[in-house]
């Protein structure tokens, strides 16, 4: 038994560890490194939160970030999908690993629905299993009885392998449920540590207890953003830790491992810490780029004498949507075919579209610039 809890002998002859409910006794030590760690990641959180009162556009931001965390957080589950096929999925298209890019979109769902349910409803199991039935609704898992806690054991090891064989073994049901609904009651608790502490001890937990037979996850990442959101800490959902947790995933089970083996929860925060840091410097230094592409773009326009209000227009649509076809332009801005044709074939030509089918009909254009700046970290 350490501060996180043991491994305990079930009575078919396996370890499950049983974690101690949070807050960690003795009480977690703030101090030295851990405290300059805990001040940086306030200051970059701050700065990214005032980012989203500036920005010309939030909405635009906050979906271009939703869709790139639901991307990098199924990629660490596996999921081969790209960001170019997710648009193109938007489009109306069908790409061709279709089963992969649905959970992205499920996962977009899932956060979108959350963020909104936590405008008039508190952080809960309720609220957990909703978002959880969303994010496994008619894709690889969905089986697994989405939406309710585990009623077996599961287990973390690499794929296909026994129970005997696992990395690491979460409680059984019976506990796991105990443990979630102490997990609720810590997350009511009035805050007894830095909110940014008491998030990287939420999610070490839900991580720990595993509670449903998929999708942990992925939905242990979300209580994140979602946690933050519900905190007051962040006004737009613009934090989102799996570019981070992708980039170190080794380190980051690793680290895990070690409150669980150890009962060192000091060094998962630090580590949690230098995250936020990261992922908050990363998303305003993308928020910057997007903002200078945007007015280099205009200029472009200008430049060539094509800034029209349908060409302008069609510049702002690329940030939405940047998968488009001719026929996508001739629909959403009411105009001919043959207009929405010229207008697409001058900003293939200026350099801002980019026809990637090579097909003689039906082509399809990306706003390829634009993708680059997105795709950081995304690449399988």
């Amino acid at each position: 038994m350490n501060r996180s809890g043991a491994y305990i002998r079930q009575q078919t002859g396996y370890k499950a560890f049983i974690p101690n409910p949070l807050p960690p006794n003795p009480p977690v030590k703030i101090e030295g490194e851990l405290q300059n760690l805990l001040s940086k990641a306030d200051m970059s959180l701050a700065r990214l939160d005032g980012l989203g009162y500036f920005l010309p556009n939030s909405s635009l931001f906050i979906a271009m970030f939703v869709k790139k965390e639901a991307l990098l957080s199924s990629q660490i589950e596996g999921t081969q999908a790209s960001l170019e096929e997710l648009f193109e999925f938007e489009s109306g298209e069908k790409p061709d690993n279709i089963n992969d890019v649905a959970e992205v979109v499920n996962y977009i769902k899932a956060l979108n629905y959350g963020i909104e349910r936590l405008t008039d409803f508190p952080m809960s199991l309720r609220l957990i299993k909703e978002i959880h039935l969303i994010l496994l609704e008619g894709v690889r898992g969905g089986e697994k009885t989405p939406g309710e806690f585990k009623k077996s054991q599961n287990w973390i090891g690499p794929a296909g392998c026994a129970l005997k064989d696992a990395r690491f073994v979460p409680p059984p049901p019976f506990e796991a449920e105990a443990a979630m609904g102490a997990l609720e009651l810590y997350m009511h608790q009035p805050l007894q540590l830095p909110v940014l502490v008491t998030c990287a001890l939420i999610h070490f937990m839900f991580e720990t207890i595993h509670p449903f037979l998929d999708g942990n996850g992925r939905l242990g990442r979300l209580l994140i953003t979602f946690y933050l959101q519900w905190q007051g800490v962040m006004k737009k959902p613009l934090l989102y830790l799996s570019y981070y947790f992708k980039k170190y995933r080794q380190e980051y089970y690793d680290r895990l491992n070690m409150v669980r083996d150890d009962g060192d929860f000091e060094q998962w925060i630090a580590f949690f810490l230098k995250g936020v840091v990261l992922t908050a410097d990363s998303a305003v230094e993308t928020a910057r780029q997007i903002m200078e592409l945007q007015t280099t773009h205009r200029n472009l326009l200008w430049q060539k004498k094509l800034s029209s209000p349908l060409a302008v227009g069609i510049l702002e649509k690329l940030y939405y949507t940047p998968y488009i076809s001719v026929n996508d332009i001739a629909r959403d801005f009411s105009i001919s075919y043959q207009s929405a044709s010229t207008l697409v074939s001058q900003l293939e030509g200026i350099g801002i579209l980019r026809e990637i089918t090579g097909r003689k009909r039906d082509k399809r254009y990306i706003y390829s610039d634009y993708l680059h700046i997105l795709e950081e970290g995304t690449k399988l």
